[in-house]
């Protein structure tokens, strides 16, 4: 027995729906692997940053605790540094392309920005 034809339309009408959303999600770009290195790149300085702050806010600026924190975000920004050539700025939400983050931790710095 044959489906009547208001079915066999709605069921043509599923199945090229179908196949345009499969179309467009497979086509839809992706981030590359690279991208979403530098991504959790930046989200591995944005937690060492956190951490160096609550170091700072909690023992001070230039206590052993935030001298550790301090390390331990200069070692993540040394290795995104090598992998991209650039460290994340996660206080102004950009890349830098110079190797200047000693700056950036020092406010009160006279070359700081």
């Amino acid at each position: 027995m044959n489906a009547p034809p208001s079915h066999r339309k709605l069921w043509k009408t599923a199945v090229a729906a179908s196949a345009v959303s499969a179309v467009l999600m497979l086509s839809s770009p992706r981030p590359t692997y690279a991208e979403d290195a530098r991504v959790k790149c930046e989200h591995r300085i944005e937690k060492a940053e956190a951490k160096l702050d609550d170091a700072i806010r909690r023992h001070g600026e230039h206590s052993p605790q935030a001298q550790t924190r301090r390390h331990d975000l200069n070692a993540e920004r040394e290795h995104c540094w090598s992998e991209y050539h650039g460290w994340w700025d996660g206080h102004a939400h950009e890349w830098h392309a110079e190797h200047d983050w000693e700056h950036a931790d020092h406010p009160d710095h006279p070359d700081h920005p």
